[in-house]
């Protein structure tokens, strides 16, 4: 059986959606919410499948990659997280790219010579990749009223991906990918079926309730934000993050949801201006990694909140 393992975020889904428009398959998918990325553990696959990973970090999965080359199955890779060492195997193609404006539709898309540029463009607005993502668009020809348009398509695709666990999204990114993969226009998408107008009145209604939150603590450099054990808290974390972003480019951010026990899971943006210091400093942390520009510790312990706040100062002091 073959597989198709990818990211239940804008980014994973739109990348997946480009390659199956080029490369036709009823595979197997395993998938779920934007913090579960060591997804290789759940596929069983040996000599003669394929399977094909996307946007999920290969140092996360490493064990089980490795397992699955030993097997015998073939496994194509695109990422652009923080790889560590790229196994030598002759069972494993590797297109990764960890530089701060690379997200996984735009190396899918380069493998694709293009093809299908516009879902790629749609992806990398998703990661929250703006420049690129207009950057990328150019060919399209597309007017500012439509390249908005995809803009928030990206942003609430990638919405729907956060929360605790597929019961918080107002969709399985499985179901989400089947019903958006019947369509090669995203236009068409948009207007045909009612889930945009689900996730776009979903994603204001639970970004007003973080607008109201004031940060926990903030200077020159950086603001960090605690959200509350709740749903809506859960599905905006990320996309609060990145309006956080854009709203102060200067600046770094944390936004740090509590889990119902106290620990919190934490989404960084580092100033758009440097796309630097996210990774490392959430690699500080036994949960943690991500990409230059944004990242993550999947948990952050109560008593570890201050050791946080000082790590984040320190690093985007340094990087100032």
């Amino acid at each position: 059986m073959n597989h198709d393992v990818f990211n239940g975020d804008a980014d994973g889904v739109c990348a997946l959606h480009q390659l199956r428009l080029a490369l036709p398959a009823t595979n197997n998918l395993i998938t779920g919410t934007k913090r579960d990325i060591d997804l290789l553990r759940h596929v069983d696959a040996g000599p003669g499948d394929e399977v094909t990973v996307l946007d999920l970090a290969l140092d996360k999965n490493r064990s089980a990659l490795l397992a699955l080359l030993d097997k015998g199955a073939k496994v194509s890779y695109f990422d652009h997280h923080v790889a560590g060492d790229i196994p030598a195997h002759p069972n494993l193609t590797a297109m990764i790219d960890t530089s701060a404006t690379a997200c996984t539709s735009l190396l899918v898309n380069r493998h694709l010579d293009g093809k299908y540029l516009i879902w790629a463009v749609i992806g990398a607005f998703g990661d929250n990749l703006h420049e690129a993502a207009y950057q990328a668009a150019q060919p399209l020809g597309l007017n500012l009223q439509q390249l908005n348009t995809l803009r928030q398509l990206g942003e609430c695709l990638n919405y729907n991906s956060y929360g605790e666990s597929v019961e918080d999204l107002h969709f399985h990114p499985a179901e989400l990918y089947r019903i958006l993969h019947q369509h090669k226009s995203p236009f068409v998408f948009i207007n045909e079926n009612g889930i945009f107008e689900i996730l776009k009145q979903g994603y204001a209604e639970d970004m007003a309730l973080a607008r109201a939150v004031r940060a926990e603590h903030e200077t020159a450099n950086g603001a960090v934000y605690i959200l509350p054990a709740k749903p809506w808290s859960r599905r905006i974390s990320g996309a609060f993050g990145n309006a956080l972003a854009s709203d102060f480019p200067e600046r770094a951010h944390a936004v740090l949801t509590q889990h119902n026990d106290g620990a919190f899971v934490v989404s960084v943006r580092a100033p758009q201006s440097t796309h630097s210091g996210a990774d490392t400093l959430c690699s500080r942390f036994t949960t943690g990694g991500g990409r230059k520009g944004a990242a993550g510790i999947n948990r952050l312990a109560e008593n570890e909140l201050p050791r946080f706040v000082q790590a984040f100062d320190e690093v985007f002091s340094a990087a100032a």
